[in-house]
């Protein structure tokens, strides 16, 4: 279960430390940011979402906005481990990667936009690490090359099936793509989800994803181009416990007959008898409006009804009296 930051913390270390303390309370396994390094990463001309904030002349001036220092990173791992969370960072440039390799990162989640940065892929494979790739912008051919990369430098790996778009509709979730994942891979795989709910998650973890990522935010009256995407911490609490609970019911199949031996004593107890529906004399030969059929269970069951029509009496009996075979000729 890894908790996405990526900018919800708006480039204030002091809120991102405070993201470690929230997603650790509420139980989730892993914390996630994104590692952004302007001048490796973007041109200062980028187009994509110019001015979105008013503190924010350019997409590069955010970018550097969201920057932290190397040993600010190294910090925000150390804080993860005494929270008995997972430290991961997107890297999305080289130098990126080698920033966080030496932060001392223990698995690469690769963003959607960086599956095709093929030079990326080759340099964090020689790490050997685990290599969780996002495939939210790639065709099969595409995610095929980068699973290769992986595999031919020996690094484990694990597929997401994403779908870039924010918030993402059901019809996009592509939940049918997990098990085409683990087919076409044969490795873990996992949904990163931008639905905005806890119901994509909760459904990943029923159809037996190994990995879920989510978008989190303290409020989503927070600033920032994730917060829409994004669940808060509260909601990332109770999805937690959702899948524990899905884990639980998952990993402990049930016999049926067995579970209806365990619980014969309460079939007994709810289940239904025979009886009769009125006072009846001896030598009576039973019809099935003679018959009722009332609890506890203990008698002969509802079910031999049949069985049971059609006999004659050997004594005469009161209404609601049990019917046993020592009542038949």
């Amino acid at each position: 279960m890894v908790a996405e930051i990526a900018q919800t913390h708006d480039g204030s270390l002091g809120t991102a430390h405070a993201y470690i303390d929230a997603v650790a309370r509420v139980g989730a396994d892993a914390i996630k940011f994104q590692t952004h390094i302007a001048a490796a990463e973007s041109t200062p001309g980028e187009p994509f979402r110019i001015k979105f904030s008013r503190q924010d002349a350019s997409r590069y001036d955010y970018w550097k906005r969201m920057e932290f220092t190397e040993t600010q990173w190294r910090e925000l791992a150390e804080h993860a481990a005494a929270s008995n969370l997972i430290f991961l960072s997107s890297p999305f440039s080289i130098a990126a990667v080698e920033l966080l390799d030496r932060v001392g990162v223990p698995a690469w989640k690769i963003g959607a936009g960086e599956v095709s940065n093929l030079p990326m892929l080759e340099r964090i494979a020689r790490t050997k690490k685990p290599v969780l790739l996002s495939s939210g912008l790639s065709s099969w051919q595409e995610l095929d090359a980068a699973v290769e990369i992986a595999r031919t430098s020996h690094a484990p790996v694990a597929v997401f099936q994403t779908t870039t778009a924010y918030p993402c509709p059901p019809e996009q979730l592509g939940l049918n793509v997990l098990a085409e994942i683990r087919d076409r891979y044969a490795c873990p795989v996992g949904l990163s989800d931008h639905s905005a709910t806890i119901f994509a998650g909760l459904a990943a973890a029923t159809l037996g994803a190994n990995l879920l990522e989510v978008h989190v935010t303290f409020s989503r009256e927070c600033f920032g181009p994730d917060v829409i995407a994004s669940i808060t911490i509260d909601e990332l609490g109770t999805l937690v416990r959702g899948i524990r609970f899905i884990e639980a019911a998952l990993a402990h199949p049930v016999d049926k007959d067995r579970m209806a031996e365990q619980l014969a004593g309460l079939k007994q107890l709810f289940g239904k008898s025979i009886v009769t529906a009125t006072s009846l004399p001896a030598g009576h030969t039973l019809v099935a409006d003679d018959l009722a059929y009332k609890k506890p269970g203990g008698g002969l069951p509802a079910a031999r009804r049949d069985h049971v029509v059609g006999r004659r009496l050997r004594r005469s009996v009161e209404a609601d009296h049990f019917l046993s075979e020592e009542d038949f000729e």
